[in-house]
């Protein structure tokens, strides 16, 4: 039974009954109730029994049960022209026909009138319902799997979950989002306007590049986003964070160890001699330990700060950036769980290929400690 339906009746029968001294004919003509649910609900009312109102029966009977044979039909050209996932890991089947291909066949091949056989919309409905919908591509198969690959996820969760329950330790993640070009160029979004918001035919014209670094304190709402102008490197992620923790430092000077989550880039993997030197010389300069937990390769989408990208991405997609300032501003004002992020222009020139030797790095090869199970992937850096 509807219940919307009768509270409806309910309320023009009351107003029949209050204005138009019960007449379903007054009441059309003033409130323009339809008039034979006026007639209905004063039944209801004055009886005090409430009708059944069944809308899914209502409308046009589907296709494929008026005509049984056609939803057949279409069921066998759709397994005829399938395939089974070629991996054979999941249960689905892919076609590549079309509702217009499917249309076609019904009338070509299995022979049904044209004046019977339902429009390509209907027809693309019926698909629908038989679980042969349009479905984008999804990324989430990892690209590859090292074998030590659970047992990192295992270190992850754990440390993790120790750094969480420990109000001495703060845990942050730390990670770069791909590099935005700056233009009027489409970014392939949707934004809500009276009139579409117009790029260049062809995304060539790119004024400059922009390479955002991001810090988000897990478990909170506070996010920071460094803009830079150059390079993605080992000096430019740790000046990103001393910018970071000079502007924070008072609000944690309680906690005593520095958890950071992150993935093994090329800027930032604990193989990069000059990322080590510059994460040791800024643990001395913090005087708090600082513990590096790596995520495995191909798994980064787990590193906690992905999702504040995904909801910045979300936010300014439809959006044309065609300056540094508007995309400085657009960060700005999106929000990450209530809150908007703290945003940092950082300027200069980040040479890559910085290095040291193995002697050159000898010197800070004291001052950290690699877990001896997962040497790349747990590192402890003490001031």
């Amino acid at each position: 039974m509807s219940v919307v339906g009768l509270r409806k009746r309910r309320i023009m029968a009351s107003l029949a009954m209050r204005f138009c001294g019960g007449s379903p004919r007054k009441t059309e003509r003033k409130f323009g109730f339809a008039r034979d649910s006026v007639t209905t609900g004063i039944g209801e009312l004055k009886s005090g029994i409430s009708c059944i109102s069944s809308y899914s029966e209502r409308g046009r009977i589907k296709t494929e049960v008026a005509y049984p044979q056609i939803g057949d039909d279409i069921h066998h050209i759709l397994k005829e022209h399938s395939q089974t996932d070629p991996t054979f890991k999941s249960t689905l089947c892919y076609s590549k026909m079309t509702a217009d291909k499917v249309r076609d066949i019904l009338i070509s091949v299995k022979a049904h009138s044209p004046d019977i056989i339902p429009s390509r919309q209907t027809i693309g409905t019926i698909l629908n319902r038989t679980g042969y919908r349009l479905r984008k591509v999804l990324k989430a198969k990892p690209l590859k799997k090292i074998k030590e690959t659970d047992i990192i996820f295992d270190n992850v969760h754990r440390r993790n979950t120790t750094a969480d329950n420990n109000s001495k330790v703060l845990r942050i993640s730390i990670d770069s989002k791909a590099k935005l070009k700056i233009g009027e160029l489409s970014r392939g979004g949707k934004s809500r306007g009276l009139t579409p918001v117009k790029a260049q035919d062809h995304d060539t014209d790119v004024v400059e590049i922009l390479l955002p670094f991001g810090i988000s304190v897990v478990n909170s709402t506070q996010f920071d986003i460094f803009f830079g102008h150059s390079n993605e490197t080992s000096d430019f992620i740790v000046d990103c964070m001393e910018k970071w923790w000079h502007e924070n430092e008072k609000e944690y000077d309680d906690i005593e160890e520095l958890v950071i989550n992150l993935d093994n880039g090329p800027s930032n993997n604990s193989n990069r001699t000059q990322f080590i030197k510059r994460m040791v010389n800024f643990t001395r300069a913090i005087r708090r330990t600082v513990r590096l937990i790596y995520y495995p390769p191909y798994h980064s989408k787990y590193n906690p700060v992905e999702h504040c990208w995904g909801a910045l991405e979300n936010y300014w997609n439809g959006a044309i950036m065609n300056s540094a300032e508007v995309a400085l501003n657009w960060a700005k004002n999106m929000q990450w769980r209530g809150e908007h992020p703290t945003v940092y222009d950082m300027p200069g020139e980040y040479l890559k290929g910085v290095r040291l030797t193995q002697k050159e790095l000898k010197p800070f090869n004291h001052y950290f400690c690699r877990l001896s199970e997962l040497p790349k992937w747990d590192i402890t850096i003490s001031p």
